[in-house]
C-alpha cells in the first residue's frame, strides 16, 4: 500500500540497514544535557541506553531509518545532521526516554488513510524501538514513559502535481504498558498495551486501530490508567499535543468557538460557499500574504470544528536565525499578524466556521537554495479570538494564548518577548 519516488526506491535497494557507524553514537552525551539531574540520569544509565542503540543497530527496517535530533530532513541533510537522539527528558512532572528519528518510507495518501500510515510507521519503527528499549530499562526505576516521535513521508497530488511531504507520528507510552507490550504473546494483547498510551499524527490525536475493527483492544483501553499529562517530543519539549479533552479544558476560547457537533457544515460545503470569496482574497492579497500557489486555501476539520487553512510562505532575514520558537514568534509578528485584519475583512459577517489556520513554512532568505526545508508553523486561531484581536481587545500574545501553535506538527507555547529576545522557549 505504499509507493515511493525513484530516488527513495534507489536508496531502499542499496541496503536496508538502519545505521552507519558506532551504535553508541545515537545516544546523547551526558555532557550536552544542561539539567544536572537529567545529566546524572543519562550518565548513570548510559550502559542501558547504549544497549538500546546497539539492539536497534542490528535491526533491519523496511526502509532507511535514522535517529535524529531534527525531524523532516531530506536524506542528504540527515546524513550530515546530528543523529544522537536517545536521551532522558522531563515534562510536566513526567520523566520520559525520548527517541526521535526520520524514517524514509513514503506512503500514498490516495491508498492509505491517516490512520493506516501512522499504524504502519508504528509497526515498522516504533514497535522495534519499544521492543529494544523496554527490556533494557525493565529493572531501572526510570522512565515514567517512552516518548517516540518518528517522521515519515506522504505522497499526494496537489492540483495534479505529485508532492512528497513529511508527516510526524508521536507515541507516548507509559513504561508499564511498554513492558506489557513486549511480554505479550499475541498481537491482540500487544495492540491493547499500545492503546493505553497516546498517539498523535501531526499533533492531532489519533488511534492506530479503529475501535470497531479492534473491539477487544478498545475495551481494554477504556479501563487503562490515563497518562497524567500527555507528552510531546519536540526538540526542547516546549509544549505537548494533548488529548482533545485536555485541549478543550485549557483552551476555553477554542471550546466556545467550536461549531456544534450537530452542525451541517462540512469542509466541502464551506469550500463551495466561500469559493468566490477565497478567489477574491487570493487575487487581491497575494503580494502581501505570499500564498502557496500549489496549495490553495481550503476548509479542514479540526477538533469538532471547521477551520479555513491558508498556506503561506514566510521569509525572514538571515540575521533572524535562531531557535524554532524565535522563528515562529518572528513569523507571527512580521507576517501573520499583518494578514489578520485584511483577511478578516473578507469574512466580516461569517459565523459558520470555527476559525482560521495560517499554515506557513518559515525560511531564512537564501536558505532554500541551500536545501533547507524550513520550519513548518501553524497558527490555529478561533474566530472569536481573531475578532477580539481585530477590534484591538486582544494583544498578539493574548491571541496566541487563546489559540494553538504547532511547530513541525507539535504543539508549543510561544512567548513573543522571550522568544524574540533570547531565541528559546519560555520556562
Amino acid at each position: 500500500m505504499r509507493i515511493r519516488n525513484s530516488c527513495l526506491v534507489a536508496i531502499a535497494l542499496t541496503g536496508l540497514t538502519a545505521f552507519a557507524g558506532d551504535a553508541a553514537g545515537q545516544v546523547l552525551s551526558p555532557a550536552e544535557i544542561a539539567d544536572p539531574a537529567l545529566r546524572d540520569l543519562q550518565q548513570n544509565h548510559l550502559e542501558e541506553l547504549h544497549a538500546i542503540a546497539a539492539a536497534l543497530a542490528g535491526h533491519k527496517f523496511p526502509y532507511r531509518f535514522y535517529f535524529s535530533r531534527k525531524l523532516d530532513l531530506s536524506e542528504p541533510l540527515q546524513e550530515r545532521n546530528d543523529q544522537r537522539s536517545i536521551q532522558f527528558d522531563r515534562f510536566q512532572g513526567q520523566l520520559v526516554l525520548k527517541i526521535t528519528g526520520n524514517y524514509f518510507a513514503a506512503y500514498s495518501a490516495g491508498r492509505m488513510t491517516n490512520q493506516e500510515r501512522a499504524r504502519q510507521t508504528y509497526r515498522d519503527v516504533m514497535l522495534p524501538i519499544l521492543q529494544a528499549a523496554a527490556p533494557a530499562l525493565a529493572k531501572a526505576g526510570v522512565p515514567d514513559a517512552f516518548a517516540l516521535e518518528i517522521s515519515h513521508h506522504v505522497i499526494r497530488k496537489v492540483m495534479g502535481v505529485e508532492t512528497e511531504t513529511p508527516e510526524n507520528v508521536v507515541l507516548i507510552l507509559p513504561k508499564a504498558s511498554a513492558q506489557r507490550l513486549v511480554e505479550a504473546r499475541d498481537e491482540g494483547a500487544r495492540d491493547a498495551a499500545v492503546l493505553q498510551g497516546a498517539a498523535y499524527l501531526n499533533g492531532v490525536p489519533i488511534s492506530f486501530w479503529p475501535r470497531e475493527g479492534n473491539a477487544s483492544a478498545a475495551s481494554q483501553v477504556s479501563t487503562a490508567p490515563a497518562i497524567p499529562a500527555a507528552l510531546a517530543v519536540p526538540a526542547a519539549l516546549a509544549a505537548p499535543p494533548r488529548s482533545a479533552v485536555a485541549l478543550e479544558q485549557e483552551s476555553p476560547a477554542l471550546q466556545a468557538s467550536a461549531v456544534p457537533p450537530g452542525s451541517s457544515n462540512t469542509p466541502t460545503k464551506l469550500d463551495a460557499e466561500y469559493r468566490d470569496t477565497v478567489a477574491g482574497m487570493l487575487k487581491e492579497l497575494d503580494s502581501q500574504a505570499h500564498f502557496v500557489s500549489y496549495a490553495p486555501p481550503s476548509f479542514i476539520a479540526f477538533r469538532r470544528g471547521q477551520y479555513l487553512q491558508i498556506p503561506i510562505a514566510t521569509t525572514l532575514a538571515p540575521s533572524d536565525s535562531g531557535s524554532q520558537y524565535k522563528l515562529a514568534a518572528l513569523a507571527f509578528d512580521r507576517h501573520v499578524a499583518h494578514l489578520i485584519r485584511p483577511i478578516l475583512a473578507y469574512f466580516k459577517d461569517s459565523a459558520d466556521f470555527t476559525g482560521i489556520d495560517f499554515s506557513t513554512t518559515v525560511r531564512l532568505a537564501g536558505a532554500s537554495a541551500a536545501g533547507e526545508s524550513g520550519e513548518a508553523v501553524e497558527f490555529i486561531f478561533p474566530l472569536s479570538a481573531l475578532r477580539s484581536y481585530e477590534q484591538y481587545d486582544f494583544t498578539g500574545q493574548q491571541l496566541l494564548d487563546a489559540s494553538i501553535v504547532l511547530i513541525d506538527g507539535e504543539r508549543v507555547g510561544v512567548d513573543l518577548q522571550a522568544a524574540e529576545a533570547y531565541g528559546t522557549p519560555p520556562k
